[in-house]
């Protein structure tokens, strides 16, 4: 479909796309009343609430705070409106970056479910955990990798919270 909507002509090049859906995100920006930092950032997570939600499987991580109040001073310096919407979606250009899984993460997800099964089936033979075989695969199985994807998730933070320091 895509390739016959390009030979009629009637598909838009990248950079139009782009500018429309930036100034759609600034139309959603500019229609709140922004007079302090929280405001501005409560305005940034909601346009980032929005994307993340209207795009169905890609999700865009969230620029730090320090990121939002720099561009807020710099924003709020600027008298002009044709600046400000610059400002804003040069910082929107910057800072959208799309979540990345890590391989720590992906190996985890992959690799539990059937640890979770044999860990179970193991466990159903022990007289200390014949509780196990009263809770159904269906519950067991994606609790334990929402535990392990959790555990790894905390883990790496806590290691990389530790290298940076």
């Amino acid at each position: 479909m895509g390739m016959f909507m390009s030979f009629m002509g009637k598909g838009l090049p990248t950079a139009q796309m782009l500018s429309l859906v930036m100034g759609t995100l600034h139309r959603q920006f500019i229609e709140k009343d922004i007079k302090s930092l929280e405001e501005f950032h409560i305005a940034i997570l909601d346009i980032f609430s929005t994307v993340n939600s209207a795009l169905p499987g890609k999700h865009y991580d969230v620029p730090s705070p320090k990121e939002v109040e720099a561009c807020f001073h710099e924003w709020k310096a600027v008298a002009n409106e044709s600046e400000k919407k610059k400002i804003f979606i040069e910082f929107m250009k910057r800072k959208v970056n799309l979540s990345k899984l890590d391989d720590s993460t992906l190996v985890t997800g992959i690799v539990t479910p059937p640890a979770a099964m044999a860990a179970k089936r193991a466990g159903e033979s022990l007289p200390q955990l014949k509780l196990i075989k009263a809770i159904p695969d269906v519950i067991f199985v994606p609790s334990a990798t929402i535990i392990a994807l959790v555990s790894v998730k905390l883990s790496r933070k806590m290691f990389l919270g530790n290298m940076a320091s």
